[in-house]
């Protein structure tokens, strides 16, 4: 991918993320590492929307958080993306929100189960950040969110928000929409109480396998695109 196919594909994921029910007013970001150079990342700016995401305004910066190339505002939580992709050689897009479930779902304490399809993607791990719920400011706190995402897909902010990641943006997209499909499943499970079994581990193993190959990641963000452009039309 060229650098203006990764812009362009930004500026569609935050339309998609959007229409998801991901935002909360400008706060929210997402990031993409430059596939000829591992140390830059794309980074949406603060100051818009998801869906505000422009070829002009998407900054560049490097894992030591400072922009190097754009004029707009950077996010003060931009050590969140600097922090993630400097300890994760193998995610190249990450994503903070604050979808409604997920921040409820996390101030339960409780473990993601396998109540739903979207559950078993994460019941084999789920970073947990409990440090603070105050906004990642300062790169040690990044680091610190680096640490509870450890090796998983995503992880909980406590009452705060949630970090997905991906090898591509399809992947860290999809990933996000199905943790926040999770946690409100879960919750509204866990609040009519007395739960069945879960299925047992192998089956649920395959399942998480199956729907977690790179063409699932692809063939759902493209169906989420168009319906997002249709949308707008």
């Amino acid at each position: 991918m060229t650098h203006d196919d990764i812009k362009q594909k930004l500026i569609l994921a935050g339309k998609v993320l959007v229409a998801e029910g991901q935002d909360d007013f400008t706060r929210g970001h997402i990031s993409m590492r430059l596939p000829d150079d591992a140390s830059l990342f794309f980074m949406k700016p603060h100051s818009v929307g998801l869906d505000e995401i422009t070829m002009e305004n998407i900054l560049t910066i490097d894992l030591d958080g400072k922009v190097v190339a754009g004029t707009a505002r950077r996010h003060s939580e931009v050590y969140i993306h600097s922090e993630t992709l400097r300890a994760r050689p193998d995610v190249n897009c990450v994503i903070h929100t604050h979808p409604p479930h997920s921040v409820a779902f996390s101030a339960t304490g409780r473990p993601m189960k396998s109540l739903s399809q979207p559950g078993a993607l994460f019941s084999d791990g789920l970073g947990v950040y409990l440090d603070s719920m105050a906004l990642i400011r300062t790169q040690a706190m990044g680091a610190r969110v680096a640490v509870a995402l450890g090796p998983h897909r995503a992880a909980l902010l406590k009452n705060h928000g949630v970090v997905a990641v991906g090898a591509s943006i399809e992947e860290a997209v999809i990933t996000v929409i199905n943790l926040e499909n999770a946690a409100k499943i879960q919750l509204l499970a866990e609040a009519a109480d007395d739960l069945a079994a879960e299925f047992p581990p192998d089956d649920i193993a395959r399942l998480r396998k199956e729907t977690t190959e790179p063409d699932q990641f692809a063939v759902n963000f493209n169906y989420l695109a168009r319906r997002a452009q249709r949308r707008a039309r």
